[in-house]
């Protein structure tokens, strides 16, 4: 088992990709602590998983719940070796629609929030002088710009950007920081994101999310179990020489 005896955090992962990383840890040996600002929903996935999992209820808006967040992890289960910074939020509109609340709160949820959940842990990985590793989920978004997803898409260049920054300062400490982009994953978010690209662009629901999955090179739309592969690599002794990089697993979607 590749991450036997290793502590994890993953944000966000009380469902969907943050949910099939911590299964997929457990099964490679790790305790994993689920980190998510959805009480109930966390609890439900801790019973689910078993002993080897954590409830850790986070919200990574607000600094002294990072803070908190990461201390229980470590009460939990004595040390942190891993962290993914999953948790994000998504929006689209046109333009001249965008509002600041919509903005900001994007910008808290998936730059700033990854930005100091990343710094919290780094300081308790420098702390325990082990290294570790840090994974931060970006997206194809983060490579381009996209009509109706103007500020998802610059949060997700910024989790790029951090990545590379952080990479680099924090190898010193023998900590891997590195990030997995993903094309189009489907999931129950999906319904969300189908709904606000029929309201724009006119269509019925369903139609968007047909015709992106149509689009991706590979034949389909991604799954959570598509990205674990890499998700188990990035956090594993095989990356360590790997350092600020973003990995595309996206079907095709986007050639780096």
């Amino acid at each position: 088992m590749r991450l036997a005896g290793k502590c994890a955090l993953i944000t966000g992962a009380a469902r969907g990709i943050g949910l099939s990383f911590a299964r997929a840890y457990i099964a490679e040996g790790a305790q994993v602590a689920l980190a998510d600002i959805n009480a109930a929903a966390l609890a439900q996935a801790v019973a689910d998983l078993g002993p080897q999992a954590h409830a850790v209820q986070m919200d990574v808006t607000d600094q002294a719940s990072i803070e908190a967040g990461i201390a229980s992890a470590v009460a939990q289960m004595g040390r942190l070796d891993i962290l993914v910074n999953n948790a994000a939020l998504f929006d689209a509109c046109p333009i001249t629609d965008i509002t600041r609340a919509s903005y900001d709160r994007l910008f808290a949820v998936n730059v700033a929030g990854a930005l100091f959940t990343m710094q919290a842990a780094a300081k308790q990985m420098i702390a325990q002088g082990t290294g570790g590793k840090i994974i931060n989920m970006a997206s194809q978004a983060g490579r381009r710009g996209e009509s109706l997803v103007a500020v998802y898409c610059a949060t997700k260049a910024a989790v790029i950007s951090l990545t590379q920054s952080a990479g680099l300062n924090l190898i010193a400490h023998g900590i891997n920081v590195n990030a997995i982009a993903p094309g189009v994953v489907d999931g129950e978010h999906w319904d969300h994101v189908d709904a606000l690209f029929a309201r724009y662009e006119g269509r019925p629901l369903g139609e968007k999310k047909r015709i992106v999955g149509g689009g991706v090179p590979f034949g389909r739309m991604g799954t959570a179990d598509d990205l674990i592969p890499m998700a188990i690599f990035l956090a594993c002794a095989d990356s360590d020489y790997c350092v600020g990089q973003t990995y595309g697993v996206d079907g095709g979607n986007w050639l780096a």
